[in-house]
Parts: structure tokens; sequence; C-alpha cells
């Protein structure tokens, strides 16, 4: 259920990421609204079951396998977009992700973790491998996919770019530095590209989801019954509102942002949605 609509028609929207659960749902809101919705992801069988939910739902998608740490992965799936549907007018950043050999096991390293030890890993056990993925597939792909499908915005002058970036740039989160100096970096790059495109009237924004429950982070965040994991109560805990996110309390944000009617005059902003987690100072 849209929160409002907005009139989208006749748009091409693509969306890195979309076969997850918040970009998913960010999707199928874009393809409410009337665009048409390129649906991306590593893995083509989610992007296919995300579209099939939005053509089921009388909507326009169609689903592509693209991997964002491959340029010519990018480059293929926006070839086919602009022979299907023409050229990207909105762009979604949303491909993400984690390594585990990229993270730290401890949220606090101890003296005894100077001796090495089976299933503790420090700072010091982190594998560049697992850091170099990390910052391949949150901030190279997005720089690398904005690179691709925003050629045609700049030869247009006009399109927007809405980066999906984390409650971890702004604060960094125990045990996920890689992940949190790479969406830091997300951040960074999205007031770079805004001030760098906006004579060209490309707008450029990022969303910074709080803490919402996803394929990736189920487990780590709740325990088999369901309940919260003690980092989710943690999470939890620190958030004002007391609860986790739902993918829908993203779209209004996300709807704000793309429409050139209500955001005319918006570009450069890091929007945090998170149940008020950003703004509290833990007393």
């Amino acid at each position: 259920m849209l929160p409002f609509k907005i009139d989208l028609s006749g748009k091409t929207a693509v969306v890195t990421g979309g076969g997850g659960v918040l970009c998913g749902a960010m999707a199928e809101a874009l393809a409410a609204c009337d665009a048409n919705v390129a649906v991306l992801s590593r893995k083509l069988e989610n992007a296919v079951t995300v579209a099939d939910r939005i053509t089921a739902a009388g909507g326009s998608a169609r689903p592509y396998a693209c991997d964002v740490t491959d340029r010519d992965s990018i480059e293929s799936a926006n070839a086919a977009i602009e022979t299907e549907y023409g050229p990207c007018d909105i762009l979604i950043n949303g491909a993400g992700g984690n390594a585990p050999s990229g993270t730290a096991s401890v949220e606090v390293m101890q003296p005894e973790h100077l001796q090495p030890a089976d299933g503790v890993r420090t700072f010091y056990e982190l594998e560049p491998e697992g850091i170099e993925f990390v910052f391949d597939v949150n901030f190279k792909g997005t720089v690398a996919a904005t690179q691709v499908f925003t050629r045609s915005m700049a030869e247009r002058q006009s399109g927007c770019v809405v980066n999906i970036s984390s409650m971890s740039a702004f604060t960094p989160l125990t045990k996920v530095g890689a992940y949190s100096a790479a969406k830091g970096a997300v951040n960074n790059f999205t007031k770079w590209l805004a001030v760098h495109l906006a004579e060209l009237n490309i707008r450029v924004n990022a969303i910074a989801p709080g803490f919402f429950l996803t394929r990736q982070n189920e487990a780590l965040l709740t325990n088999p019954d369901g309940t919260y994991s003690p980092r989710g109560n943690t999470i939890v805990g620190q958030t004002p509102m007391k609860r986790m996110g739902r993918a829908d309390e993203l779209i209004g944000c996300l709807l704000w942002l793309v429409s050139d009617e209500a955001a005319s005059f918006v570009t450069g902003t890091v929007i945090p949605v998170d149940g008020g987690f950003n703004a509290f100072g833990g007393v």
C-alpha cells in the first residue's frame, strides 16, 4: 500500500539489488507509480521473483542479471534496458552486502585476543579479500553503476539518483568495520556527485535505513523462534521507537526523493529512516 502516489509514467527506473527485501519493495512502489522498472540482481532468480510480483499486480517490470562489481555486467544490463524500456531516468543504487572474512567476531578486542583462537576474528585477522569484496559491492559498485546508468541522464540533462546508505555510515557499528567504512564512502560520494552533476539537472541523494530485517541480517538479529537475538535487542534498545522498521516504511522517503515536483531543490542529502536511532545518544 503506497503512502501516496506520484506520477512516474513513461519513466524508466533501474533498481540494483532489486531482488532483495528492501529494494524489492522499492521496485514495487516505483512500478505502482507507473514507472517501467528494471529489477537488477546478481542472482537472476531473485530479480525474477520481484518482477513477477510487479507484473502480477499490473505493473511493468523486467528482471536482469547484474553484478555491480563487474563493469561488463553493468554495461550489458544497461544496453538491454535501453533497448526494452529506454534510457534510465531514476537510478536506485541498492546493491550491497557484507562478507564474514571482512567482519570481526568480537565487538571489542581484549588482550587475550592477541593469541589466535578458533572462531575469533579481530581487526588483525580481517582478510584483505573480504575487505576488498565489501568495498567493491557497496562503494565501487555504486560508483560504477552510476557511471553507466547516468550517462544518458547527463546527455538529456534530467534524472535522479538515490543511493542506499546505512546507519553504519554515521556511527560505525561494532564488528562491521569494512562495511561501515564502505557505507561512509557512499555518503561522501553522494554529496560529491550531487555537486558535480548539479548543473546538469541530475539530483543525487541517499536514504540511510535504520534496522530492517532482511535475508542478510535475519540470522544475526533474530533467534530461530523469531525473538530478537542479543544484538537485535541492543539495536531495539537504542532505537527510540523501540522496534525495527518495515520495508514499506522506506517508501514515502523514496517517492519524495524521486519526484521532480516534490524534491526539485533537494540534492546532496543523506536521509535517515531509522526510528530515531541516529538521533539517540544512548542516555
